[in-house]
């Protein structure tokens, strides 16, 4: 009789802890997290740093000052090496003569040389393109510079100033002949008027204006 006593005994304790040892695999089974909880350490994100240009070039073509006046706002904000596109022979100081030369220049599809010389194009990455609108459409010294310089590879970041009638092909030409690059949302804002005798305009509120229109676009452009 004792030995049967102690033989159910052991067959219900057995079965017992059978029962438990199979709650306990399925629950494990079901939760996960709960079997590594204890030795899981919590990990601490990261901020990722914004992302930042590095090697910039800031070359502008300038008459009356007003591109110039933008190209050193945007060098004020992002930094690298500032360039003005400087010809061999210079346009006439007459504005007349001047819209005639460059109308001629643009009809013959003529690339006036340039003086300005950059030995260290390779070593930039990214590369803002400043002129004003002549003839609406990209001042043939700018023509001059993408001809000269191989840019393919890079970030190409067109800007413009003008006399109130917008970029016309300007960007659409920095597109066609910077093949291989890749050419970012340009800046265009109004600058002088010089057939009307207004001339450089970027001061004062104006100066305030432009400069908080170029720091919005260089967020949005290099978030």
């Amino acid at each position: 009789m004792k030995k049967t006593v102690l033989l159910i005994f052991a067959i219900v304790l057995l079965a017992a802890i059978t029962a438990a040892v199979i709650w306990y695999v399925n629950n494990n089974r079901q939760n996960p997290e709960r079997n590594s909880m204890s030795n899981h350490t919590p990990s601490i994100p990261v901020e990722t740093p914004p992302v930042t240009p590095k090697n910039i070039l800031v070359v502008y073509l300038t008459r009356t000052g007003n591109t110039e006046a933008v190209a050193k706002m945007i060098h004020d904000e992002v930094g690298g090496k500032l360039v003005e596109l400087e010809l061999e022979t210079p346009y006439p100081e007459n504005y007349q003569a001047h819209v005639d030369q460059v109308s001629d220049e643009n009809t013959r599809n003529y690339l006036p040389p340039l003086k300005t010389e950059i030995d260290d194009i390779g070593d930039y990455d990214n590369v803002f393109i400043g002129s004003p609108t002549w003839g609406m459409q990209l001042p043939p010294p700018t023509k001059s510079f993408l001809d000269k310089y191989d840019l393919s590879g890079k970030t190409v970041i067109p800007f413009n100033t003008n006399g109130g009638y917008g970029v016309g092909s300007s960007f659409d030409d920095v597109n066609e002949r910077c093949a291989g690059c890749n050419v970012l949302e340009g800046f265009s804002v109004q600058g002088g008027r010089e057939r009307d005798g207004i001339l450089f305009v970027m001061e004062g509120n104006k100066e305030t204006e432009v400069r908080s229109q170029v720091h919005a676009w260089l967020e949005r452009i290099l978030k």
